[in-house]
């Protein structure tokens, strides 16, 4: 479905009945990475995806693309849709989303799990990293967003799962060079949820992949522990969904049913 948004265009998906959950996928996804979870969560939940601004078939809005412009989008939709309270489920970027909802307040979050993702902000060298591949996207996109996606995977998982990193290779390229910038730009910017998640009374977990090489997973067990989230250990890197899919399937069920 498409709702028209500031003049542009934002695709969503929804599947089954029940309480509501919002699955928000990451950078250089679209809602397309949930496609083999939804028919377990659908069972006992309504599902609903969203393609974020300059991802999937959603349309950029600007080129800085901040975590309350990617929230108020996904507000729109579930205002649209007369859902005014969800649990939500976020991926990376995803999650980081999932708290710039919550904080706003226009919707009552009664859940969030953040998948390898964080409440942190970035530090100087994330910053630098992605100023880097900013100013490389404009000369060699395709080669920047193919190391990337390698990248996100543990090492010895690879070659296991060459077939999933070339499809998702193919549905990265689907993002136009403005939305990596925009999304980029924005992730920069982001604040630090951590003391928020920590005083929030909602539903709170947080899966983390042990050889994640994205987000430290030491580090994101210590934010579990202070923030007295439900923390998860997934065998694999930064892409559970792929790298440990069953287990994931498991942790999710029990989260948003629970």
């Amino acid at each position: 479905m498409i709702l028209n948004y500031k003049g542009a265009e934002v695709f969503y998906s929804v599947f089954g009945s029940g309480e509501p959950v919002v699955l928000i996928h990451g950078f250089l996804e679209n809602s397309s990475m949930w496609d083999n979870l939804i028919p377990k969560l659908s069972k006992s939940n309504q599902i609903i995806v969203v393609d974020l601004l300059g991802h999937g078939n959603s349309h950029c809005i600007g080129y800085i693309h901040s975590m309350a412009d990617f929230a108020e989008a996904i507000e729109e939709v579930l205002n649209n849709l007369q859902i005014p309270a969800c649990q939500m489920v976020g991926h990376s970027l995803g999650g980081y989303v999932a708290l710039s909802i919550a904080k706003r307040e226009n919707i009552k979050v009664t859940g969030i799990c953040l998948l390898n993702s964080t409440t942190k902000n970035d530090d100087v060298s994330r910053k630098l990293l992605r100023t880097r591949a900013v100013k490389n996207a404009k000369k060699f996109y395709e080669s920047l967003v193919s190391m990337s996606i390698n990248n996100l995977f543990y090492e010895k998982n690879r070659q296991k799962f060459e077939n999933e990193i070339e499809a998702i290779k193919t549905e990265a390229l689907k993002t136009p060079i403005q939305g990596y910038i925009a999304a980029q730009e924005g992730m920069m910017q982001r604040p630090d949820n951590t003391e928020f998640f920590k005083q929030s009374t909602f539903k709170k977990a947080i899966i983390a992949g042990i050889n994640d090489s994205v987000i430290d997973f030491e580090e994101l067990k210590q934010i579990a522990n202070n923030t007295n989230a439900q923390f998860y250990a997934l065998n694999g890197g930064h892409m559970s969904h792929v790298e440990a899919l069953e287990d994931l399937e498991k942790v999710l069920s029990d989260f948003v049913i629970n």
